[in-house]
């Protein structure tokens, strides 16, 4: 059977793209699928498609060899969908044509349509040679009027319409009584994750999901102002972006929570994300589905969710796997919040639920009630599955039995197949002995190896003794002699790691970079697979790159402090960036106060004298401000704490202002050690870790996450 996915962009990454390509993969392993993506704007889709599935596009709009990218009916305006629906999608006069034009001409069994205007094509322009599906990402009563209207207009002429939870298909049946059309809940599907789940230890909550309005992450601001004052311990990251970005900011920097809450940006793929945390978070006014709830609960999670309108209520089993708060209620988030960090077992036994009950949810389960709804629709019997499979047949697998071919009667071979026997006989010896010597092995070795390229793709994590653990995809690589190489980015000399043969059939290729004997110069390095053999050299692809176990590890003792946080580049590549420094000076807390800058953290590869008093010292980097210092005072161990009032900050700063290099200065014939903050699974602190002007004074992080302070001149000057 062939099913075609009608998707308005393939390569984007958002919750309707990641089902689709969810539902898809798992359909592929057993039907013939594609995906139709209206739109092409980049080369590859940013989300993992399983091989089988086919994905080609109607309109070519990138940027800069788009086929479509000039083409007049781009600016003019769809003639069916209405305003709203073909801005927010690029639907147009020329989306109108090619849609057409191509479910004319589909030979495919199914249609599945993904979104509003796709569904109104679908109905306009569907034939009756296949079945005509739509589906509903949102809820019924959420669109705006002339959407709403027009899909109402479009569902009764298709053969199926899909809703993701049961409240929303009962709505829909309620809105369409007597329709001929199917009206039934088919949830998203969500793939079992892949990263080392939560293991409900570290301090974290986490949220994430687009930066609008309907996810009220106001609210979650808000309730986090009350966490952060009775756990100033715990912190809240919030992955995504989108139109509420900047009040979120102001929010964040009014409430003083810029230490304690980070808005992370958008991160793929965000379970790595998930998983650091102890705790999720959705805070939406309503949610169609919650697809960010399943994929918390795959990674161990349990989530703190308001009791909208429809999803989580049809997920949460609330007090089992998770708790449902009231809709709306600053208060309630910041209650539910506080009951799972003050309760370390009903967090951890709530994630273990979490991750059961998220099963259910699986794309071939979901796959499977696509095939029944089609099925259905098709007036056939629903597949038998197999109660006990056989020996090597997986569980409720549908099974085909094939016959082996017959026999003549009496049991003889053909004659024809005998004399080909025979004559096999007869010529295989004088073929061996006219042959041509045979090539050396190790040469007949070396010419396959070098034949085959390299294509290696990998995932990282960190186990429990902080050693950076890479798995290579033993798929794309040949050979026997390989090798992982790192390679410092601007000394590009690489320094060689044993590659590990698998442990188990199919199993990754393994090489282990120990932080006790690895030494990593500070910077950037790039992982590369080297084959002995040929010396061929390819870098390494992300797939995981896995951050869990650094959240709460803590550094090596004696010197040099050395730090590494492995990160997927910007394109796609597995990379580290390490720190290496004789000493370190880690801020782990920096509040800004009404009347000056305090900064809290702990020494590394250092320790504090007996009777030199320690000093901090802002030193400026351009002539005209001069050097300012505070005192230091020791809080025990490597602890310490550091006071800088803003006043003094002011008065030393030159005429076009001044910024300040933070250092502690352990006693006067001692090189000052930088405070920054570099420990933990953040990759660049200066694009995270940021902090509102107080009193004419901004502290910040720098590319190298080295804490400074920049006091601009004041205006009119």
């Amino acid at each position: 059977m062939k099913i075609s996915f009608l998707l308005q962009n393939a390569y984007g990454i958002g919750g309707t793209i990641r089902s689709t390509f969810n539902v898809a993969s798992a359909l592929a392993t057993r039907h013939d699928v594609e995906i139709v993506s209206i739109h092409r704007t980049g080369g590859t889709p940013k989300l993992p498609l399983h091989r089988k599935v086919r994905l080609v596009h109607l309109i070519d709009t990138r940027a800069e060899h788009g086929a479509d990218r000039d083409n007049e009916l781009l600016q003019q305006e769809s003639a069916l969908v209405p305003p709203v629906e073909a801005k927010g999608a690029h639907f147009s006069a020329l989306t109108d044509k090619r849609v057409a034009e191509h479910l004319a001409r589909t030979d495919a069994d199914v249609v599945i349509a993904t979104r509003p205007g796709l569904v109104m094509y679908l109905a306009e322009f569907g034939t009756d040679r296949y079945l005509k599906i739509g589906q509903e990402h949102r809820i019924y009563g959420t669109h705006e009027p002339n959407i709403r209207a027009a899909q109402d207009r479009a569902i009764p002429r298709l053969d199926a319409h899909t809703a993701v939870s049961e409240a929303d298909a009962a709505t829909h049946r309620e809105q369409f009584p007597g329709v001929r059309t199917k009206l039934v809940a088919l949830p998203n599907g969500c793939p079992p994750s892949e990263v080392e789940p939560s293991d409900g230890s570290a301090k974290l909550v986490v949220a994430a999901g687009r930066l609008i309005p309907v996810k009220r992450y106001d609210l979650l601001v808000e309730a986090w102002a009350t966490v952060a004052a009775a756990h100033p311990d715990w912190k809240l990251r919030i992955y995504g972006r989108g139109p509420q970005l900047p009040r979120l900011r102001a929010q964040i920097d009014k409430l003083g929570l810029s230490d304690s809450l980070t808005l992370m940006g958008a991160h793929s793929p965000i379970e790595t994300e998930w998983a650091k945390g102890s705790i999720a978070a959705v805070t939406s006014r309503e949610e169609s589905f919650g697809m960010t709830i399943v994929e918390a609960m795959n990674c161990g999670v349990p989530v703190v969710a308001t009791n909208c309108p429809h999803g989580p209520g049809e997920i949460i089993t609330d007090g089992k796997d998770g708790l449902l708060v009231a809709n709306g209620d600053s208060a309630a988030i910041a209650k539910g919040l506080l009951k799972l960090i003050e309760d370390d077992e009903l967090r951890t036994s709530m994630g273990r639920a979490a991750r059961i009950s998220a099963e259910r949810y699986q794309p071939d389960a979901i796959a499977r009630a696509y095939e029944e709804l089609i099925a259905s629709l098709r007036g056939e019997e629903r597949p038998q599955r197999t109660a006990v499979p056989a020996t090597g047949t997986r569980a409720g697998a549908t099974t085909t039995t094939v016959k082996p071919a017959a026999r003549p009667a009496n049991g003889s071979v053909p004659l024809a197949k005998m004399l080909r026997r025979t004559a096999g006989k007869l010529l295989r010896p004088l073929r061996r002995s006219v042959a041509r010597p045979a090539t050396p092995p190790v040469k007949a070795a070396i010419k396959e190896i070098v034949r085959k390229p390299l294509r290696c793709t990998a995932s990282c994590r960190v186990d429990a003794n902080g050693n950076i653990v890479v798995l290579v995809d033993r798929k794309g690589l040949s050979g026997e002699n390989l090798s992982l190489t790192v390679t410092h980015r601007k000394e590009a000399k690489p320094i060689a790691v044993p590659l590990r043969k698998p442990e188990r059939p199919g199993g990754p290729w393994t090489a282990v970079l120990d932080r006790r004997e690895l030494r990593l110069h500070e910077g950037r390095w790039d992982l590369h697979v080297v084959r002995g053999d040929d010396n061929a050299r390819r870098r390494v692809v992300s797939h995981l790159a896995e951050g869990r176990g650094l959240v709460d590890l803590q550094p090596l003792d004696g010197s040099p402090f050395t730090w590494w946080v492995p990160y997927p580049t910007v394109d796609g590549f597995l990379a580290i960036r390490a720190w290496h420094r004789p000493a370190h000076a880690e801020v782990r807390t920096l509040r800004q106060e009404r009347d000056a800058l305090v900064v809290e953290g702990t020494l590394h590869g250092a320790e504090f004298g007996d009777g030199a008093t320690p000093v901090a010292v802002g030193r400026p980097r351009a002539e005209g401000g001069s050097e300012v210092t505070a005192d230091v005072t020791v809080t025990g161990g490597a602890g310490f704490a550091l006071t800088l009032p803003y006043e003094t900050l002011r008065a030393a700063r030159g005429p076009e202002g001044t910024i300040w290099d933070l250092s502690l200065r352990l006693s006067p014939d001692v090189e000052p050690v930088r405070l920054a903050r570099l420990t933990g699974d953040i990759v660049d602190r200066n694009k995270t870790d940021l902090y509102p002007v107080v009193a004419g004074v901004r502290p910040y992080f720098t590319v190298n996450s080295d804490l400074a302070v920049n006091c601009p001149a004041p205006e009119g000057n």
